[in-house]
């Protein structure tokens, strides 16, 4: 099975088709919404009338869906997440996105005290150290230039990331299914767990550690604690990734457009870019 995935992986641009994903509200498996182009004004500004005048509104600009499968242990995730940013900057006043996340476990496996990060790559798919220490290199170069550290010290260990998905999953059904930003509070505790993981080295299992974070994005802390002391959200973790694996969604990042254009892997802003516009904007026009 492939788990992570950079640029080329996967065949190359590793583009396909994915059957409509249903839409709910709340937080159930996959919220997608798609691309709301064809009900959109994008070339005119629209009158309304109120007391009996004439007033001039504003367009409604076309919505995209971006649903993003994810591992908070996943550097290319991260990676993926901050080339995607600048995709999002390239259509600000002609397109408006909106971003949910999905489980996957690299680890589903993982003990409770984790394992050394370098000696879990060179087993896991049987490379020497000098490779080893090479590819995080490499990674941290990459991370670096889009402003994201990668501080892999020598007691830098891989860790399950169930219960950080079930206070993703928490904080994904805290937002509304019409709500107008692109991302909201489950962006910022993804984000914040990709920090206190790859830049400050925190253990992203451990219980203190997770609702402190989720405190420092705004959630309750002891609402957060008492879903880790239980098993709340955990089998909404299990579904959604049963349904993302049903899809063939085997490595990750996986960025599932408007619900039905699945783009694989840490991919450049250009490929996104060419395929938003043809893919998406272009049937729409």
């Amino acid at each position: 099975m492939m788990e992570t995935s950079g640029p080329g992986r996967n065949g190359g641009l590793a583009i396909a088709a994915l059957p409509t994903i249903p839409v709910s509200r709340g937080r159930i498996v996959a919220r997608a919404t798609g691309a709301q182009a064809g009900t959109a004004d994008r070339t005119s500004e629209r009158c309304g009338e109120r007391n009996g005048r004439r007033q001039l509104t504003e367009p409604h600009l076309p919505r995209l869906s971006v649903d993003i499968v994810s591992d908070v242990m996943c550097p290319w995730c991260i990676i993926g997440w901050l080339k995607f940013r600048q995709v999002m900057d390239h259509f600000k006043g002609r397109l408006d996105f909106r971003v949910q996340w999905h489980p996957f476990q690299l680890n589903p496996d993982m003990p409770p005290d984790g394992e050394d990060a370098a000696a879990h790559v060179m087993r896991k798919y049987g490379i020497s150290a000098d490779q080893s220490r090479a590819n995080a290199a490499r990674l941290a170069a990459i991370a670096d230039k889009l402003g994201f550290a990668f501080n892999r010290g020598p007691d830098f260990r891989m860790r399950n990331s169930f219960d950080a998905h079930r206070l993703l999953t928490w904080a994904g059904a805290l937002e509304s299914s019409d709500q107008q930003a692109a991302t909201g509070v489950q962006t910022a505790l993804k984000l914040a767990l990709f920090r206190a993981h790859f830049t400050d080295n925190r253990d992203v299992s451990d219980h203190g550690v997770l609702a402190d974070v989720a405190a420092s994005v705004g959630l309750a802390r002891t609402r957060a604690a008492a879903i880790l002391a239980s098993d709340e959200f955990g089998e909404m973790v299990r579904t959604e990734e049963h349904w993302w694996a049903e899809r063939n969604i085997t490595g990750v990042p996986a960025f599932i457009l408007g619900g039905q254009m699945l783009v694989s892997g840490a991919q450049d802003a250009e490929l996104f870019i060419r395929v938003i516009e043809r893919k998406i904007l272009a049937p729409a026009a």
